[in-house]
Parts: C-alpha cells; sequence; structure tokens
C-alpha cells in the first residue's frame, strides 16, 4: 500500500485526548470566558485580573497578546488532528485512489459549509444588502487553511510538505515586502499601504471587516496555510511510534521545538513585524511556538500523566467546538437564558460582582448544553 502522505513507520492511529482539551480550552476564551475575566477586572481591579484582560483583546496592529493566539492555535489543532482522521483512512484503504477521492470530496463539502457557516455568524440571514455582507470569516479560514493544507498533506510526503511550509512562508514575505502597492510603494506594512489590504479592496467581494483590510483576507491565507501545516507536522511527529521516542520524550520535544519556533519568530520579526491581521511570516511561527508549548502542556499533563478528570469540561467543549461557536455568536442568546436562570440570585450580589456572575452563568448553561450532548455523543462535525 502506497501513499506519499503518510508515513511508511509504524504509526498510532489512537485518539490524542489533549486534543480535543486543547480545542475546549483554547474556544472557552472566546464564548464565555473573556467575559468573566474582564468582568473580574473591572470588579476587583485586581493587577493579575487587569493584565489578563489586557491580554484578551487583540493588538491594534504589530505584536501579540494571548487573544491573537486563539485564532491560530485552532488552525494549528485542526492541522494535528489531520494525520490522524486521513492517515488512518489511508492505511485501511483497499484502493488508495478511491479513498482519497472521498477524502477529497469531504475536504470540499466541509469548505463549503464552514464557509457559508462563516458568513451565518457575520449576520447573513440579517440581509442588509451585498455590499455590507462580509463574505470572508474566521470559519471560513479554518475552511481554506486545511483545505490547502490537506491537498499538500494528501499529495506530497513530509519532505515535500515541509518544502510547501517554507515556499509559503518566504513567498508571502517577499510579496509583502518586494511588489509596490499603488499610492504606497513596496514594503509598506500599514494598515492602508500593505499589500494584502489592498488585493481586499479590490478583489475581496462585499464588505470588508477593517474599511481598508480584512484580517481574513485573501493573500493573508498563503500563510495560514502555513500555520495548518505546522500542526500537521506535529501530527505526523505524535502518531509516529519509536521505542527510542515514548511518550514522555515527545511532549518535551513539543516543548523545545515550541520554544525554537518562538525564537524564529521574535528574529523574523525584525524585518517582518508579528502581526496577526496580516497573518505575517513571524506571526506564524511565534504563534505556533505558544500552540507547541501548550499542546505541550497538556500532553504531558493529560495524555503521559494520564490526568484527564480535571479537562473534562474542555473536552464538552472541545468535542463540539463549532456548534457552541455558532451558537454564542448569534443563534443562541446565552445571556438572555442565564439571567432568566440566575438573574434572581444574581441581583442580591453587590453592582460590580453581577457582571462577574452573570458570564459565570453564561458559561454553567453553554457547559450545561455541551455536556448533554457529549452523553448522548450528538457531534457536530464538518
Amino acid at each position: 500500500m502506497r501513499n506519499s502522505g503518510v508515513e511508511k513507520d509504524r504509526v498510532s492511529s489512537g485518539r490524542v485526548f489533549s486534543l480535543d482539551a486543547l480545542r475546549g480550552f483554547d474556544m472557552m476564551w472566546i464564548i464565555s470566558g473573556e467575559i468573566i475575566v474582564h468582568a473580574l477586572a473591572k470588579a476587583t481591579d485586581a493587577p493579575l485580573f487587569l493584565w489578563m484582560s489586557g491580554q484578551l483583546h487583540h493588538t491594534q496592529w504589530n505584536g501579540f497578546t494571548f487573544y491573537d493566539m486563539i485564532f491560530p492555535l485552532f488552525i494549528f489543532i485542526a492541522g494535528v488532528s489531520m494525520p490522524y482522521s486521513f492517515g488512518k483512512k489511508l492505511e485501511v484503504a483497499e484502493d488508495i485512489k478511491v479513498a482519497k477521492k472521498a477524502i477529497y470530496s469531504s475536504l470540499i463539502s466541509r469548505t463549503l459549509i464552514l464557509i457559508i457557516c462563516g458568513m451565518v455568524v457575520n449576520g447573513l440571514f440579517q440581509w442588509k444588502g451585498y455590499s455590507e455582507t462580509r463574505i470572508a470569516s474566521v470559519l471560513g479560514r479554518i475552511a481554506l487553511a486545511g483545505f490547502f493544507a490537506g491537498l499538500i498533506y494528501l499529495n506530497c510526503n513530509l519532505k515535500k510538505q515541509i518544502y510547501w511550509f517554507l515556499g509559503l512562508l518566504l513567498g508571502y514575505w517577499a510579496i509583502m515586502k518586494l511588489v509596490p502597492v499603488p499610492g504606497f510603494g513596496a514594503g509598506v506594512l500599514t494598515p492602508e499601504g500593505n499589500l494584502e489590504g489592498y488585493i481586499d479592496r479590490i478583489l475581496l467581494p462585499g464588505k470588508l471587516h477593517r474599511a481598508v483590510y480584512d484580517p481574513e483576507g485573501i493573500l493573508s491565507t498563503i500563510p495560514a496555510i502555513g500555520t495548518s501545516l505546522l500542526g500537521v507536522f506535529t501530527g505526523h511527529f505524535l502518531r509516529w511510534e519509536n521505542k527510542d521516542w515514548p511518550m514522555l520524550r515527545k511532549g518535551l520535544a513539543m516543548g523545545v521545538a515550541g520554544l525554537l519556533c518562538l525564537g524564529i519568530g521574535l528574529l523574523w520579526d525584525l524585518s517582518f513585524p508579528i502581526n496577526k491581521n496580516m497573518w505575517t511570516s513571524s506571526f506564524v511561527f511565534y504563534a505556533g511556538g505558544w500552540s507547541l508549548i501548550l499542546l505541550c502542556l497538556f500532553y504531558l499533563v493529560i495524555d503521559v500523566a494520564g490526568l484527564k478528570k480535571w479537562c473534562l469540561p474542555f473536552v464538552w467543549i472541545g468535542r463540539n467546538s463549532i456548534l457552541i461557536y455558532m451558537a454564542s455568536h448569534g443563534i443562541i442568546d446565552f445571556q438572555a437564558t442565564a439571567s432568566y436562570l440566575f438573574g434572581g440570585i444574581i441581583r442580591f450580589a453587590s453592582a460590580g460582582w453581577q457582571e462577574v456572575w452573570l458570564g459565570t452563568g453564561i458559561l454553567v448553561v453553554q457547559l450545561g448544553l455541551l455536556y448533554f450532548l457529549y452523553k448522548k455523543k450528538w457531534f457536530l462535525k464538518v
């Protein structure tokens, strides 16, 4: 059985529990975690919560906060999952070509569904005309990054995948630095003057999220594929079984790789600033470094040490991450639900703490729904 995207070494096909937990940890901050932290900062004025609240905002342009890591971490995790989901299907397939066609079909349908879901989150059903409809979206970028990374995984061996990864990031850097933008020139990395934003203004249909550019725009999808591929490489490594590389050693190696990526990102920042809005190549490495370090910690604690019970709420979120993301962004009014269920108790708290308990109530309602779906084994798989 031959397949250029699946290594010949003996590999593991078992589920990595820490991936679901880390995906849920990542998603938790944007469904209600940030509400609680911002409210705690306001209620207590404590330095720790003030710092955490500051980290739960995007940087305006260049720079990096914890909030900037949430999106690339999700794409990275999706990439890690790819060698498990696709690799297993190809290894047991009687006919590789038939198996690949089925995967291609699944990739295409997943991509189209996520793009449409992203537009729904953007308010597609609140139709205000074509010019006010935003096509680009978070879910759309997840879809496109995963689609192209999937094509590379399915048709290239690991060595060629690395070439693609480096080519995409170096190519994006060269284009952004060398191609002139009318009225600005080449290498002007401002919101108005960068090439990515210029292409969005010309080619991206509908409404741009930031008027002069879109953080999920056309050109910046190229390095986002690199973020997904970085996850693919990690998935390759975790699946690979070798007696000289037990799980503990693999976990520590991910931590070292994460530090190395952080270093590369900081060095590249000197020429190509770490910037989420443009999804710069330095951002791919820097965000990827933190993603590897977080996965290292979760993997060592959960999969290596076997400490799983503490992270079950994260797993409930992680197994239905797309569903809860969409539900929290306009489909279900969790705030109204929490107010209805807990409002009678919350009103007894002091005015400064009512928002804290309301945010906690929102999280409780969300976890209750996700626990029910988890126990029923009802998962939205896209």
